[in-house]
């Protein structure tokens, strides 16, 4: 047993928590990972995948059980979105990206809003969160889709860009600016945008690199009418439950990115002890054995201060976005290492088709830009150490 193998041996999951991580696992490796290749290569949704899932019941565990959810830990999701993930990089942020875009509806939803529209993602629903547009990226001030209130309605105005499952989606978190306040950062508000509302349109889903069975959609809303029950907290209130919303989806792109480091890691492992150069396997070069020994080392650290963030988090501490930040930052930053290092690690194969590593490698790299670039991310951190 590794020195991997020991520490994944030593976490504490209750019962209950490893018969799901099982199954998550069992599921993973027969019905998931099997499919990967396949719809990598053809661009399809994975409905089979994402059903799957459901016939688990895997929504479930972070909704709440008065709206027909079993909500588990932030830490045990987080486990599940990286098995996920290391098996189908595509499959894991389908299904992470039902908790971006549903947790602020969890924590900032009236009762009536959680009991109407909950139990559909509890029950196999896909969400999605709706933030970015052409001019605004990093800065969601600049975004330009508005709100305009009449009587029980909002009319919805505006489009968006760059959005995991937006054109898949049965519930969208969608963030726009109310038209009766005129500051730029005060006039951001959310609501939940449902499918099938009339004027909704998908202008086009992008042909990306990697993740290429996970649709992302350019989407547009041409004078939708929404219900105003679906506001989640007052007009203006957007930016808080933004910020909120990215903590806590951050540490879970940093679980897909860790998917994907660990899939990369273990199949590196294993084709050098397999391959030999100069009659000596390439793992007993020792300059490869530094390589091995550096990325097991960050791959146990980063994993470790996963799991620092997730106990924060179940544990109701208020203020972590430094810390999910971190998290985010340096877990991407070695699936993209990692992949690398792997794809070097296999030679020529490692740039053909024939190996899985060239696909991690193409799906690793988006993790260091979504839910905020890590540029942003190493200036959120410096900051936070510039003295009052």
């Amino acid at each position: 047993m590794n020195v991997l193998e020991q520490i994944e041996h030593r976490r504490d999951w209750s019962e209950e928590e490893r018969m799901i991580l099982d199954q998550v696992g069992r599921l993973a490796d027969e019905v998931i990972a099997p499919q990967a290749e396949h719809y990598d290569r053809t661009g399809e949704f994975p409905h089979g995948n994402v059903n799957a899932l459901n016939e688990l019941g895997l929504n479930a565990i972070f909704v709440p059980e008065a709206y027909e959810g079993m909500a588990m830990s932030y830490r045990l999701y987080l486990e599940v979105v990286k098995i996920i993930s290391a098996a189908c990089a595509s499959t894991g942020i389908i299904y992470a990206t039902n908790y971006h875009g549903m947790k602020p509806l969890i924590d900032f939803g009236t009762e009536e809003q959680k009991t109407r529209l909950l139990p559909r993602i509890a029950n196999g629903g896909l969400g999605a969160l709706a933030i970015t547009e052409a001019g605004a990226g990093s800065d969601a001030t600049g975004m330009k889709t508005r709100f305009t209130p009449d009587g029980d309605e909002i009319v919805v105005s505006g489009s968006k860009l760059f959005i995991t499952s937006g054109d898949q989606a049965d519930l969208i978190l969608l963030f726009g600016k109310w038209s009766e306040i005129d500051d730029a950062r005060k006039a951001i508000s959310v609501l939940i945008f449902e499918k099938g509302t009339p004027g909704f349109e998908v202008v086009r889903t992008e042909h990306k690199m990697g993740h290429r069975a996970s649709s992302t959609a350019a989407i547009s809303f041409n004078d939708c009418r929404v219900p105003r029950a679906n506001l989640i907290g007052e007009p203006g209130d957007g930016l808080k439950i933004l910020l909120a919303s990215l903590n806590k989806s951050r540490p879970s792109v940093a679980a897909h990115a860790l998917g994907i480091a660990r899939a990369a890691f273990d199949d590196m492992v294993s084709y050098i002890n397999e391959r030999r150069q100069s009659g000596r396997r390439i793992i007993e070069f020792q300059a490869n054995q530094f390589t091995v020994a550096d990325l097991a080392t960050d791959l146990a650290f980063v994993e470790s201060w996963l799991d620092h963030v997730a106990t924060l988090v179940d544990g109701g501490t208020a203020d972590f976005g430094i810390e999910a930040s971190m998290a985010k930052m340096r877990a991407s930053d070695l699936a993209m290492r990692m992949t690398t290092e792997a794809v070097q690690m296999f030679g020529g194969y490692g740039y053909c088709q024939d190996y899985r590593v060239e696909r991690l490698m193409r799906d690793a790299k988006i993790t260091q830009i979504w839910e905020g670039t890590n540029q942003i991310h190493r200036q959120l951190i410096g900051k936070s150490f510039i003295r009052k």
